[in-house]
């Protein structure tokens, strides 16, 4: 047999494994939050525009949702302005909000809504505040010790949760046969502009539109038990079984709550997949082993 025709067995080969897939999540929605090393790997990134224009074109409804953090702090850095963190979440003031709502709305989204349309795609970028997609409001959040009478209240700026989606926007675009790619900037009822962490924008999106999928982009293989090797397959209770007994823990834990919350939700099912890997987002829908671990209700 010779080269070429092992080469094109091989590719018969994938096609009729992905072919169930492909039937399988016809006009499925499939909510990506795209992150990590993903994110600034030139060839990772080049991958992740292919995988997604491939998915649209065989019939799937693709939503990117994108982080941006250490975008963001490169240019803090080059403006003099120093990145400080309480409890992981960046402090952000004014001045700071508005290098964030030019990184991530501008710098970020745009060149992955290019690297898409250079695949061949048709990407339209957007942040929350576009069309009313999310309303935010403030996060803060309490410390407590011992020694204090009253918790104390620590307001950490522009920093904010989701209140409510309107996903109207991501319809239309979804139907126009458009790949929405969104930042995750949303807009208080003060008409502030709030930073929101993307792992819970793409959940809370996903919910809001019953996608059949969430997908998580980490810089982790997955979840791993405490002999390190890959869980998958898991259902609510035992990712919570997993939490209570600290298997689940540090910064994997906000993943796992928002896949948990999106699957009990009536997202079909959540994965936290391995953004370091080529092809993870094509690799963990065509086929059976997949890159990471899947969560469903």
């Amino acid at each position: 047999m010779s080269i070429d025709t092992k080469a094109a067995m091989n590719i018969a080969h994938v096609l009729t494994e992905a072919l169930p897939y492909i039937k399988r999540f016809q006009d499925k929605t499939i909510v990506i939050k795209y992150g990590g090393n993903a994110m600034v790997d030139e060839k990772l990134k080049r991958g992740f525009a292919r995988d997604v224009v491939l998915m649209k074109l065989v019939g799937m409804n693709p939503i990117v949702v994108h982080g941006g953090g250490p975008q963001i702090g490169k240019v803090l850095a080059q403006v003099g302005k120093e990145s400080s963190f309480i409890n992981g979440m960046r402090v952000t003031d004014s001045e700071t909000m508005d290098i964030v709502e030019m990184v991530l709305g501008g710098l970020v989204n745009k060149e992955i809504v290019n690297l898409i349309n250079q695949q061949g795609g048709h990407a339209v970028g957007l942040t929350g505040k576009d069309g009313g997609l999310i309303k935010a409001k403030k996060l803060t959040f309490t410390k407590q010790s011992p020694e204090m009478s009253t918790p104390e209240i620590i307001d950490i700026g522009h920093v904010g949760d989701v209140e409510s989606i309107d996903n109207s926007v991501v319809n239309m675009l979804v139907h126009g046969d458009f790949i929405p790619v969104i930042a995750p900037i949303g807009v208080g009822e003060d008409g502030q502009s709030y930073n929101i962490n993307a792992d819970l924008v793409a959940g809370r999106l996903a919910t809001s539109l019953n996608a059949e999928k969430l997908m998580l982009l980490t810089n982790t293989t997955g979840v791993l038990d405490t002999d390190g090797n890959l869980l998958t397959g898991l259902n609510a209770s035992q990712v919570e079984e997993l939490i209570d007994d600290g298997t689940i823990h540090g910064g994997m834990l906000p993943k796992i709550r928002c896949a948990l919350e999106a699957v009990q939700s009536g997202v079909n099912t959540a994965q936290i997949i391995d953004g370091r890997v080529e092809h993870a987002v094509l690799l963990e829908i065509f086929t059976k082993a997949g890159v990471g671990t899947l969560i469903h209700g």
